[in-house]
This record gives structure tokens, C-alpha cells and sequence, in this order.
């Protein structure tokens, strides 16, 4: 009974654990998309970011 009631617990954190990585994942996807849609709002308007667009060249020099 004792090994019954430990696998129970333990599967209810493995549902626990899946659905909280299934939330996050979709809080992510949802958080990309939201960025990108601004950054096509942004494009689509004659005002926006000055430095939109990232530079081939780095911003810092190397060091020797």
C-alpha cells in the first residue's frame, strides 16, 4: 500500500511538473509572437527604432 500511495505522488508531480512546462512553453511562443508583431507594426510605420536592425560590425572593438 505504502509503494502504491508513493507512485500516486509521484505521478501527480510528473503531471504537475508537464503542465508547468507546457504553460511556460506557451508563455514563450506567446511572447515571441507578441515581438514579433511589434517589430512588423514597427516596420510598417515612418517613425520608428533608429538602430532597428543589428549592425555586421560589433559595436566594441577586440582587444589585442
Amino acid at each position: 500500500m505504502f509503494a502504491y500511495e508513493l507512485h500516486q505522488i509521484r505521478s501527480a508531480e510528473m503531471i504537475r511538473d508537464a503542465h508547468n512546462y507546457r504553460m511556460a512553453r506557451e508563455a514563450a511562443r506567446a511572447r515571441r509572437a507578441a515581438r514579433r508583431e511589434a517589430a512588423r507594426s514597427d516596420r510598417d510605420d515612418s517613425e520608428g527604432r533608429v538602430n532597428g536592425h543589428r549592425h555586421s560590425r560589433p559595436r566594441i572593438t577586440r582587444t589585442a
